[in-house]
C-alpha cells in the first residue's frame, strides 16, 4: 500500500513510545546515526560511499567487529536513512550479520534528510519524496541492487562464500524481491514488511518475479492488516505465485498496521515487531 492519506494520518510518537520502544532487543529508536567510524556493542560501524548507477550510492556498514560475516543490505522506508533504521541495522549486526543501511534516495539526495518518521510528516515529507521515489524504478532498483552485491563481496567482514538477505519496508518491500531476482546467485534471502507495489501485471512487478528468485533462496511476505482489509486478494495472488516458484516463500498477515515494524512508526506494534524480527533472523539462519 503506502499512500499520502495513510501515511499522514497516522497518530504521532510520544516520549513514552519511545520509552517502550527501547525494550525492543534492548535497542533505542533515538541512538544517532554513526560517524565516520564508530565501535560499541562489539560492532564497528562507518558511513560508505561508493560509485552506482545514477550516482554516489551512500550508507551505514555495520558489522561485528572480527571475522568475515553474511551480508545483509537493509532498504529503509519512506522517511529514507535516519537513526531509527541504523539502529535496527545494528541489532542485525549484534546477531553476526554484515549489515549496509542504505540511502534509498543516493540517486537524488545525499544521507539523512529526515530526523525520523514524525519529521517526514511534519516537514510535507511526501511531496519532497516523490521526485526521489519516481527515480527508483524497477529497473533502476534492479541496477543498484546489482551494484550493492558486488560492493559488499569486496568487503573483507563479508563472508562472500554465503548468500546475502535483504530487507525492505513500506516502498521497498518490493525491492527485496527486485533484488534477489536480480542478483540469484547472491541474494538468497528477501523479506518484505508492510510493503507497498508487490502485486501488479508488469513483467517487473514483484508478483511475477518471485519465480526468478533462486530455486535455493527464502521468502517472507509480511502483510499488516490493514493493507490487507484494504486489499485481501494480494495474499491470494502472492500465495498462488508463491506455490509456483522454486523458492520457499511465505505469505502472512500479521496482527499490526501498515508500519507496525519501525522503531519511530506512530503504530509500532512491539508483540508483532518481535514477531516478525524473529521470523526474519529464522529465515536468515536457514538461507545465508
Amino acid at each position: 500500500m503506502c499512500n499520502q492519506e495513510q501515511l499522514t494520518g497516522m497518530g504521532r510518537v510520544n516520549r513514552r513510545q519511545f520509552g517502550a520502544m527501547a525494550g525492543a532487543g534492548a535497542v533505542a529508536a533515538c541512538a544517532p546515526m554513526a560517524g565516520d567510524t564508530a565501535k560499541a556493542g562489539g560492532v564497528v560501524e562507518n558511513n560508505v560511499t561508493f560509485a552506482a548507477p545514477g550516482g554516489t550510492f551512500d550508507g551505514v556498514f555495520i558489522h561485528p567487529a572480527d571475522g568475515s560475516h553474511p551480508a545483509v543490505i537493509l532498504w529503509p522506508d519512506i522517511a529514507g536513512l535516519r537513526p531509527a533504521k541504523v539502529q535496527m541495522g545494528r541489532r542485525l549486526a549484534e546477531a553476526g550479520y554484515a549489515v549496509l543501511v542504505a540511502n534509498p534516495y543516493y540517486r537524488s539526495v545525499t544521507g539523512q534528510q529526515f530526523e525520523d518518521f514524525d519529521d517526514w510528516r511534519s516537514n510535507d515529507g511526501w511531496n519532497k519524496v516523490t521526485p526521489w521515489r519516481e527515480a527508483n524504478t524497477p529497473e533502476a532498483v534492479q541496477e543498484t541492487a546489482r551494484a550493492v552485491v558486488a560492493w559488499l563481496d569486496a568487503q573483507d567482514a563479508v563472508d562472500s562464500d554465503r548468500g546475502i538477505g535483504n530487507q525492505g519496508y513500506c516502498m521497498t518491500g518490493s525491492w527485496t524481491i527486485l533484488a534477489a531476482a536480480a542478483v540469484p546467485s547472491r541474494v538468497k534471502a528477501a523479506g518484505s514488511f508492510h510493503g507497498g507495489g508487490l502485486v501488479g501485471a508488469g513483467a517487473l512487478a514483484p508478483v511475477n518475479l518471485l519465480d526468478d528468485m533462486a530455486a535455493d533462496a527464502h521468502g517472507l511476505i509480511a502483510i499488516a492488516q490493514d493493507d490487507d482489509a484494504e486489499n485481501p486478494d494480494a495474499k491470494t495472488t502472492l500465495r498462488a505465485a508463491a506455490e509456483d516458484a522454486a523458492a520457499d516463500i511465505e505469505v502472512e498477515v500479521f496482527a499490526g498496521d501498515h508500519g507496525w515494524t519501525v522503531l519511530d512508526s506512530p503504530v509500532y506494534s512491539e508483540p508483532e515487531a518481535e514477531r516478525a524480527w524473529a521470523r526474519l533472523l529464522e529465515m536468515y539462519s536457514e538461507a545465508l
